[in-house]
């Protein structure tokens, strides 16, 4: 199962065409503290863990960046991880467009009441989109990082 470009969205499956660029997306120095160097750490990790699928972010036919998806056996949930826009194309709406597409998609599934996440506690810029989105905080995860979930009826709250 693959999240595609469908309606000019942009995330595509990552594949033997896009996965060197992929790899080579970078963040901003200022956010490493919050995110891998490089999206080729999540690459590996959705290739060695068999929770986690990842996409490409494109715009404008050119890949920008990397996201996640995974579902969740122990508590029977969906989440979205690993999203890394590449630096030079940050502030254009990319992130928020990728997340909003993810959740689209991943809300189509009949099984899922929600998509959750997990975002580092100083990480300001994203727990602000992720909030405007509608997710909302929960707690912390044992690695310190907050839980924010987005439940199906908050979601269609949201759009209608």
């Amino acid at each position: 199962m693959a999240c595609c470009i469908r309606r000019g969205e942009p995330t595509q499956p990552v594949d033997d065409d896009n996965w060197r660029a992929v790899a080579d997306v970078v963040p901003r120095d200022d956010q490493r503290d919050f995110v891998a160097p490089s999206a080729a750490r999540y690459l590996l990790l959705s290739l060695r863990e068999g929770m986690w699928h990842s996409l490409a972010v494109c715009a404008d036919d050119e890949v920008v960046g990397h996201v996640m998806w995974g579902w969740d056996d122990d508590d029977q949930s969906y989440w979205i991880g690993g999203m890394v826009i590449d630096a030079s194309r940050q502030g254009a709406g990319l992130g928020r467009a990728t997340v909003l597409t993810l959740v689209r998609w991943l809300m189509e599934r009949p099984d899922c009441q929600g998509v959750r996440l997990s975002v580092h506690t100083s990480n300001d810029l994203a727990r602000g989109l992720y909030g405007s989105i509608g997710f909302q905080e929960l707690k912390p995860d044992e690695d310190g990082e907050i839980v924010a979930e987005l439940t199906r009826q908050r979601f269609a709250d949201r759009v209608a």
